[in-house]
C-alpha cells in the first residue's frame, strides 16, 4: 500500500496561558471539531461567546502555517483535532474589610488546534 505523503502531515498551533476558563473554551471548541476550515470561520465569527475570538485567531494562524510552511491548500483543510487543557492558576489578593484579604483565582487554559488536508480518494 502506497502512503500519500500529504495525508499524515498536519499543521498545529498552540496558545498557552489564555485568561479564560477551560469550560468556556471547550464549549466553543466542541462546536468546531471535525469541521472544514471555511465552515469553522463562519461559525466562530457568528458565535456570541468571548472565547470565540482567541480561537478564531488560532485557526487563522494554523491555516497560515499549513499554507506557508507545508504548502497545503486552505480550501481542503479541516480541523482534525482540537483540545483545551487547564493552565496555571494566577492567584491575587484583594483587600477586604478589617484588614483581611480575599483570594482571587484567575484560571488560564492552553488551546491546541490541528489542521489536516482532506484526502482526495
Amino acid at each position: 500500500m502506497i502512503k500519500n505523503e500529504n495525508s499524515d502531515r498536519e499543521a498545529k498551533v498552540l496558545a498557552q496561558h489564555i485568561c479564560m476558563s477551560v469550560f468556556k473554551a471547550r464549549r466553543v471548541i466542541d462546536q468546531i471539531r471535525g469541521r472544514s476550515y471555511e465552515e469553522t470561520l463562519m461559525i466562530l465569527e457568528l458565535m456570541p461567546y468571548r472565547a470565540s475570538y482567541p480561537i478564531l485567531k488560532l485557526v487563522y494562524s494554523a491555516a497560515a502555517n499549513a499554507s506557508n510552511n507545508m504548502g497545503l491548500n486552505e480550501a481542503d483543510l479541516f480541523i482534525s483535532k482540537a483540545e483545551v487543557n487547564r493552565g496555571a492558576i494566577v492567584k491575587k489578593l484583594r483587600p477586604r474589610a478589617r484588614g483581611r484579604s480575599y483570594l482571587i483565582k484567575k484560571t488560564t487554559c492552553h488551546i491546541k488546534i490541528f489542521l489536516k488536508e482532506k484526502s482526495k480518494s
